[in-house]
């Protein structure tokens, strides 16, 4: 969508309409006045529905790249708009859980249309009973494991690795495998790791 100039768009409040009544028969001021209403349309069009240009269900596509950078949400051109809407759309939300395991899990989902399952090496445990024995010691290493949602798709690894390697505490080494299907179903197979 373009908000230049858009051939035939009436404008709501003509000018000419507007003059006083010495002009309302003037064809030279009425003509005038119409080739304002024709520059002005677009823009008055824009600002009669500028709360749409903030709603990311509702935003032209050329807008919602501008949009993301308001709200601070890495956008991939290439993904198709409703994915880029919605993670527009929820970029607060996924600000709040960044650092998480939901925030990435919910992260992968939007930006690469897959299924993420994380595994924390973190050494984290807690029991009920007095004297329990101490965890293992921590592994050290956040395992990521991703399957497309839709059977046959493919995954960007390298794409992958570099929104993990972001997220990934850095005093943890982490790992990426990219499975074909959910990990029930299919072997692991590691593709690369980062660290």
């Amino acid at each position: 969508m373009s908000r230049a100039a858009v051939p035939g768009l009436p404008s709501r409040y003509p000018i000419g309409e507007l003059l006083p009544a010495l002009y309302a028969d003037d064809d030279l001021a009425q003509r005038f006045t119409a080739g304002l209403d024709t520059v002005l349309a677009p823009v008055l069009s824009t600002l009669d529905n500028l709360p749409a240009y903030f709603d990311a269900a509702l935003a032209p596509a050329d807008f919602l790249a501008w949009l993301a950078t308001w709200v601070g949400a890495g956008t991939d051109p290439d993904r198709p708009p409703e994915l880029r809407r919605a993670v527009v759309a929820r970029a607060v939300e996924l600000h709040r859980w960044r650092g998480t395991r939901r925030g990435l899990v919910e992260h992968l989902r939007l930006c690469f249309g897959v299924h993420a399952e994380v595994r924390d090496g973190g050494g984290v445990a807690w029991s009920d009973r007095p004297g329990t024995e101490l965890p293992p010691p921590p592994t050290g290493e956040l395992l990521v494991r991703v399957w497309p949602v839709a059977p046959g798709a493919t995954v960007d690894e390298n794409r992958l690795l570099d929104v993990v390697t972001a997220s990934c505490p850095v005093h943890l080494t982490c790992r990426v495998e990219i499975l074909p299907g959910p990990p029930e179903e299919a072997p692991t197979t590691p593709v690369e790791t980062g660290g």
